[in-house]
């Protein structure tokens, strides 16, 4: 994670002395994300609503863009665990994340844009817990590695993104309670403003 990060910064600072346009500014939205899940005794469950409020800065040309985002996020999802005796029980899962965000993009238009890269996603805290409320004892990993892709409309000052967001990593650690493989995934919409 922090060999990523690095790199990161090395980019942002390398694509800033070179670039013709450069923005920044506030950004907020909201996603509907769900856990995929795989095992014997485990499948996916209902989305959850999430938000994400944070800072993006865009760097690039008339065409070619980066775009990394520092997000503070809210998300989760469900599971369901089945039982032999018939009595499945739901899991739900929320977490708040840190996320870094970093979108390499084509300018198609003015207005238009493509845009795919990595995200890291560093776990602040997180609830797990069954339907009755109960929390259950499941280790998350403290930081992942996934991948964010969209597209993007620009109306003046005001950004518009929509991007799909998957985990390349399973997100919980081992345990003899859980052997299932967890990634979070979502869909995310978010507005933005450029104030310079």
């Amino acid at each position: 994670m922090k060999n990523f990060i690095v790199t990161l910064l090395g980019i942002i600072i390398a694509f800033s002395a070179s670039s013709q346009d450069f923005s920044i500014g506030p950004k907020i939205g909201v996603s509907q994300a769900n856990i995929s899940v795989t095992g014997d005794d485990f499948v996916s469950g209902d989305d959850n609503l999430g938000y994400h409020v944070g800072l993006f800065v865009r760097m690039g040309g008339n065409s070619i863009f980066i775009q990394p985002e520092f997000l503070y996020t809210n998300t989760g999802g469900s599971f369901i665990q089945k039982q032999t005796n018939g009595t499945d029980i739901s899991i739900d899962a929320n977490f708040n994340r840190v996320d870094i965000p970093f979108m390499f993009g084509f300018k198609l238009a003015d207005f238009f844009r493509l845009q795919a890269g990595p995200i890291a996603s560093i776990l602040i805290d997180y609830r797990i817990e069954d339907a009755l409320q109960v929390p259950l004892d499941v280790d998350y990993n403290t930081s992942t590695i996934g991948y964010q892709a969209g597209i993007g409309f620009d109306i003046g000052n005001f950004i518009l993104d929509l991007k799909y967001e998957n985990s390349l990593g399973k997100i919980s650690k081992s345990n003899p309670n859980f052997p299932t493989d967890q990634r979070q995934n979502q869909i995310i919409v978010s507005a933005g403003f450029r104030l310079f």
